[in-house]
């Protein structure tokens, strides 16, 4: 639950702090007040979006922070904390820190480590559930209306989720290969490509085919050139002889000279070295052929492999495993066309089969449903009679679909207000009283199962009043009783319910508004009972009505 909300420089809120209890806590104050900016503040820390008109004029940028006891989702916040790679809550204990910056920057913290909006919105979603004006037409979706019917009887839909994630995954496979699938004209001109490479037999030994037509084509001057060398280096008086033929002179020198002394073994190395890069000439030259039928035979498998080359490849690359590379793509590509029919038939066997399981976890989950949707149509119905509606009905209908995410039915919420009048969907209701007393009476039968410790009520009563308020502060109540609740309010019939009240107000300093929140109790509590029924507890009848009021809620 929130335990506490700090607010600095945010529109008209300058600096407040609130604390809250477990209970009801209700929040009044005069219209303008700054009671929605409160309420905006916990959205901000919740993960709301917000821009730099947020900020308080003349400010750089606001702050606000949230303590939260974390009790029995303790486990779950640890878990989205660690899927964002932050220390888990040690304590059970866990602070929100939001700046917004007047340029429309912004930050977070949880538990004073940098973190993002998402992972606010993901706490947010465990912490708190806010219901208001707007948030009562969440009551309409169909989808809201099936979770909130799963939660009443705590309906496990997992068998039916993961059945119907296999049927999409193979829906998926389907759509991917025909939408893969080639036209005839592919097919013809995949089947002329593979050929093509193929006929070619293209090796690696083809890498050095270059270099090898060059030594054919110049095979004679090679073997011209090579001669020269070889009858330089080795022939007779060539350098490896000469060499030899000075080592009687490197032998007399060292007798004389002592720095000479590794002159003959270095000759003697030289020569050694002549004499094998000799050699290597010549076995080199051993292996040129200068036959022309063998260069004929090279020159065509070089034109070959150029035109492979300027036809299939593209940019800087040019070698021969590129091509295969782009052989052996083709080739996978017309596997997989022709290999069609067949891929096709298995995948939409393993369809069938996962339509079979989506089908029977369905029937299984839709006779739960209807099971839970009776009784909660009695509880619900049993709620509203406290709330006013003395002969309307709620009941939940169900009308068979074709198998969903969500199930093989769809989920509807039917309202009839009056006897006589024939029940009609929520979506077909105008009154917003009359929605947002069907969320009460809903919220009062999920205050065990919902999964929000605190729920936020934004002026949930509106557009009802005298004895109805009262119920729906009686309800508010209740609810507070299993979880804590923070309601705003303008009815004093649902305020004197509240565990702790807190009164909003504004004032200006020194030119500026500047807004407080203040807990009210005694002659405070039946002051300010009597300015939100009219009039002042000077008044002897607007004051003996807010202590009766306040009175009766307390039971005295």
């Amino acid at each position: 639950m929130i335990t506490r909300l700090s607010i600095s420089n945010l529109a008209i809120i300058e600096k407040a702090e609130v604390n809250f209890t477990p209970g009801l806590n209700v929040l009044t104050g005069e219209t303008g007040s700054g009671k929605s900016v409160i309420m905006g503040a916990v959205g901000l820390v919740l993960g709301a979006r917000s821009d730099a008109s947020a900020v308080r004029d003349g400010e750089e940028n606001s702050r606000i922070e949230a303590e939260f006891e974390v009790g029995e989702k303790l486990a779950q916040v640890n878990s989205v904390l660690s899927d964002a790679g932050l220390p888990v809550c040690e304590g059970g204990e866990l602070i929100v820190r939001r700046v917004l910056s007047e340029s429309g920057s912004g930050k977070v913290w949880v538990n004073d480590s940098r973190t993002t909006l998402a992972t606010l919105k993901n706490l947010g979603r465990i912490l708190v559930d806010i219901h208001g004006a707007r948030a009562n037409q969440s009551l309409l979706d169909e989808s809201f209306q099936r979770t909130t019917l799963d939660k009443s009887a705590k309906i496990d839909t997992g068998r039916y989720a993961e059945a119907w994630r296999k049927l999409s995954a193979a829906r998926a496979e389907i759509e991917e290969l025909l939408s893969a699938t080639a036209s005839e004209d592919e097919l013809d001109l995949l089947r002329y490509q593979v050929g093509e490479l193929e006929k070619a037999h293209l090796s690696q030994d083809d890498e050095d085919i270059a270099s090898r037509h060059a030594a054919a084509a110049h095979a004679e001057e090679i073997v011209e050139i090579a001669g020269e060398l070889t009858e330089v280096l080795g022939g007779d008086n060539g350098v490896a002889e000469r060499l030899i033929s000075l080592q009687p002179k490197f032998e007399r020198l060292k007798k004389y000279f002592r720095e000479s002394a590794d002159w003959s073994a270095e000759a003697e190395d030289a020569t050694v070295r002549v004499q094998e890069l000799s050699r290597s000439i010549a076995d080199a030259m051993s292996k040129i052929d200068a036959d022309p039928a063998e260069l004929e035979e090279l020159d065509l498998r070089l034109t070959t492999l150029n035109n492979l080359k300027r036809k299939y490849l593209k940019g800087a690359e040019n070698s021969v495993e590129a091509l295969m590379a782009v052989l052996a793509a083709k080739r996978e590509r017309l596997d997989s066309i022709e290999g069609f029919e067949e891929k096709l038939a298995g995948l939409k066997k393993a369809e069938s089969a996962a339509l079979a399981a989506v089908k029977a976890a369905g029937a299984e989950l839709s006779q739960k449903r209807a099971a839970a949707g009776e009784k909660l149509s009695r509880l619900v119905t049993r709620q509203l009679r406290d709330l006013g509606f003395l002969k309307a009905k709620f009941y939940v209908a169900f009308e068979e679909v074709e198998p969903g995410p969500g199930g093989c039915e769809k989920v509807c919420y039917m309202f009839e207000p009056n006897p006589g009048e024939s029940a009609r969907p929520l979506a077909d209701i105008a009154s917003s009283g009359e929605i947002a007393r069907v969320m009460l009476a809903l919220k009062s039968v999920l205050a065990l199962n919902d999964g929000a410790d605190t729920v936020i009520f934004d002026e949930i009563d509106a557009n009802v009043g005298g004895e109805v308020a009262r119920r729906v502060g009686e309800k508010m109540r209740l609810i507070g009783s299993k979880r804590q609740v923070v309601a705003i309010t303008h009815l004093p019939q649902s305020a004197v319910f509240a565990t702790r009240h807190l009164v909003v107000s504004k004032s200006v300093v020194s030119g500026r508004t500047v807004t407080a929140v203040k807990e009210v109790s005694g002659k405070d509590r039946i002051k300010e009972i009597a300015r939100m029924l009219g009039g002042e507890a000077s008044m002897p009848v607007v004051g003996e009505h807010a202590r009766e009021l306040l009175a009766s809620a307390s039971g005295k």
